[in-house]
């Protein structure tokens, strides 16, 4: 039987950069996946949008690094991502929404994030043709952007492999072999390795890989879709976040909902239904696509006439308060969790796989501990990130 230093169990938006990483510290690592090929689950689902503008430190701090590495990906290693640095703009057309946004930004100041109020004018600069009526403003964070998620982790799977790192597609995990409360194995539908380390980058199967070590972890996947329109020429940059929630008797309630211009001149957008759908089907609905552009075509009049070319239906795995769960584990030695991302591991996935690999190297800074501590399995669940 074959001994790795760590098998990483998911191919997809955490599991590829972790393999990557970790191999480039000289570790013998194994990723294991059920599907064909690496990003074939959730990671296919993404629709790209990269930002550190979220409102707890961790997540801020691991996202500001993840967009380090991806801004200066093409630079490094010669491979187009399609990222575009286009920033994140949260628009706010109500009170309520304009206080919230001043006052996250104070705090996201104080983590290192570069993001300011702008005016309703500058907002319009930004998105020509934006409803002006109400606009009150928004916060833009300039250095936040999108790239396109198959062509990063395609971009991280061949870094992986060159650092000298497997991958077992086709295998599905049966068991995690734990022995006096120490990681031993991990079984799949075709052969059994050791492990000194198991990490659970099962994205929307947490919970399933989790119980085979006999632990439990509270990821639930609620169902996000999104869709994508003919190309047309660029007239925005950033990606915009709309956060007032609408009701809709007809096609159901929402809470947020965001859309960007890709490299290509299309429009790729989304929306998190209210209440939350929980599951792991990915097959689309038919209230999408009327709810959605409802409001994409009531904040962006000049939208109206843009042929939607396809939709398709994606899984968040979140956690109760929208903060993902990673570290070790109480009396499972050589476990590690990397799971409930929700909708945002090509956000976080870059900059949390540093984070574990200086863990399991024992290089671990005092920030890093910070990180785990907030993104603790055993800490308060109570709590909600207002930007999530």
């Amino acid at each position: 039987m074959t001994t790795y230093d760590v098998i990483v169990i998911g191919a997809g938006s955490v599991g590829v950069p972790l393999t990557k990483i970790l191999a480039e510290t000289g570790l013998k690592v194994l990723c294991i996946d059920q599907h064909p090929s690496p990003g074939q689950g959730d990671n296919k689902h993404a629709i790209g949008g990269i930002r550190a503008t979220h409102s707890q430190k961790g997540k801020i701090w691991v996202a500001l690094r993840s967009l380090e590495i991806l801004r200066t990906w093409e630079e490094k290693y010669g491979e187009d991502i399609d990222w575009i640095e286009g920033g994140y703009l949260f628009v706010a057309y109500r009170e309520e929404e304009e206080r919230l946004l001043k006052e996250t930004i104070k705090f996201q100041k104080k983590q290192g994030l570069n993001i300011n109020w702008i005016d309703a004018e500058e907002v319009n600069e930004l998105v020509p043709g934006i409803t002006s009526e109400g606009l009150l403003g928004g916060t833009y964070s300039p250095e936040d952007g999108h790239a396109n998620s198959l062509l990063i982790n395609h971009a991280f799977y061949s870094q992986a492999l060159i650092n000298g790192a497997e991958f077992k597609f086709k295998e599905a995990v049966t068991d995690i072999i734990v022995t006096h409360g120490e990681v031993q194995s991990v079984r799949t539908t075709k052969n059994s390795y050791n492990a000194i380390f198991v990490i659970n980058a099962a994205g929307a199967h947490a919970q399933y890989i989790a119980n085979m070590a006999g632990i439990q972890v509270p990821v639930m996947s609620d169902m996000h879709e999104a869709g994508i329109t003919e190309p047309v020429k660029r007239f925005f940059d950033p990606l915009v976040v709309d956060i007032r929630p609408q009701q809709n008797e007809l096609f159901g309630n929402s809470k947020n909902y965001y859309f960007y211009q890709n490299k290509l001149g299309q429009i790729i957008f989304c929306i998190t239904p209210d209440p939350p759908q929980y599951g792991l089907s990915t097959q689309e609905t038919s209230q999408f696509l009327p709810q959605v552009s409802q409001r994409l075509v009531n904040l962006v009049p000049r939208l109206r006439n843009i042929k939607v070319r396809r939709t398709w239906r994606g899984r968040y795995p979140n956690t109760p308060d929208g903060m993902p769960i990673v570290g070790p584990v109480k009396g499972v030695e050589g476990y590690i969790n990397v799971v409930g991302l929700g909708g945002q591991g090509l956000m976080l996935g870059p900059g949390l796989s540093e984070v574990v690999a200086r863990f399991i190297n024992d290089k671990m800074t005092e920030r890093d501990q910070l990180i785990f501590e907030e993104f603790s399995l055993y800490r308060n669940f109570s709590s909600q990130e207002l930007l999530k």
